[in-house]
């Protein structure tokens, strides 16, 4: 026995040069946390590449008009651009009233709030609002939520702020009237009738695929299931109603008033509600399309300021001006919430 625990690396009396374990704690703890501090910068530059890709062949390939319009931005009123910050602020605590209208479940309030500020950082690694809802999903596993439940919250929250934002849209159009101008920016029917005929063709194989493929049909009819016990045990709530439409409503409209405040420091020189009526119609017409960072957005939406009087140097610095106070202002301390938020197991 003697012998034996002699020879053992553990004891006090191991030779000189011993190896150390495997399994001995904190053996590779720094290395490990070298490489890990090391990609951290890599992954967040390869999340961002594609809008800063996508952004830098914008500017080159309308040098002057993006030179002007980053002069005029520079000599903006702060004052309304720090209404436009307050509004900025307004869209995420709108957001988490609809996250947590769609949600029978009670989540906290604040860290409901700072997972949609982290969310916001998350969109630019994934377009279409995906890194939102990955964001939101994973908030809501780690405070307990079922994963149907969770995904089913995602849905209603998506079906509630594009009808929103559609009615809202509408009633804009009834008493403005600014709508006339919008006829000149509605597509020919040559790309109409194949927009049409695609959105139809992948209806059908969504249609085809769940009919025939039957371990696809199981939980796709579960989570409609889910969705729609949900939904009514939501609206048998009035608080969360009024959270649900009541932000889903709030949210185009506070995010307007952020692009009315840009162009107001810049002298665009609309009333604010064809600015707001420019930012729905816009956002309504290509909010689907899939463009990281909402750079098919900007685009429409500095062609629909034009359509509507202003001139192109001052909607490019507006739209310009607003995309950097929404999202590349908040994107620092955004990612920074959300590395702060995994590190905490939050997310």
């Amino acid at each position: 026995m003697s012998s034996l625990s002699s020879l053992s690396p553990l004891s006090p009396t191991a030779p000189p040069g011993s190896p150390v374990p495997p399994s001995c704690p904190g053996a590779g703890a720094p290395v490990r946390r070298a490489s890990l501090l090391a990609a951290r910068p890599v992954r967040l530059a390869l999340c961002l590449s594609p809008c800063l890709l996508l952004a830098a062949g914008w500017a080159l390939a309308n040098r002057p008009l993006a030179y002007e319009g980053a002069a005029r931005l520079v000599a903006a009123d702060p004052w309304w651009l720090l209404a436009g910050a307050g509004f900025t602020c307004l869209t995420w605590v709108a957001a988490s009233c609809v996250r947590q209208g769609a949600l029978p479940d009670r989540v906290p309030p604040g860290l409901l709030l700072a997972s949609q500020f982290a969310a916001g950082a998350a969109n630019h690694a994934l377009p279409g609002g995906l890194g939102a809802h990955a964001v939101t999903l994973r908030f809501l596993r780690t405070r307990g939520v079922p994963l149907p439940r969770a995904t089913a919250s995602i849905g209603l929250y998506s079906l509630a702020k594009s009808s929103t934002k559609t009615l809202v849209l509408l009633v804009f159009l009834a008493v403005s009237p600014a709508w006339r101008r919008l006829g000149d920016l509605v597509p020919d029917g040559r790309i109409l009738v194949p927009a049409a005929a695609v959105a139809g063709g992948a209806l059908a194989v969504a249609g085809v695929l769940l009919t025939a493929v039957r371990p696809l049909r199981r939980p796709v009819t579960g989570l409609v299931r889910s969705a729609l016990a949900d939904a009514r045990v939501v609206h048998g709530r009035p608080c969360r109603v009024l959270a649900l439409w009541g932000g889903a409503a709030a949210m185009p409209l506070v995010q307007g008033g952020a692009l009315v405040c840009v162009g107001y420091s810049l002298g665009l020189g609309l009333p604010w509600e064809q600015v707001v009526l420019a930012y729905l119609a816009a956002g309504t017409a290509v909010g689907a399309v899939p463009a990281p960072g909402g750079l098919a957005v900007d685009a429409a939406l500095v062609w629909t300021l034009v359509a509507f009087g202003a001139t192109p140097a001052v909607a490019t610095a507006t739209v310009i001006g607003y995309r950097v106070l929404t999202d590349w202002l908040p994107l620092l301390p955004g990612t920074l919430v959300l590395s702060a938020l995994i590190r905490a197991k939050i997310l």
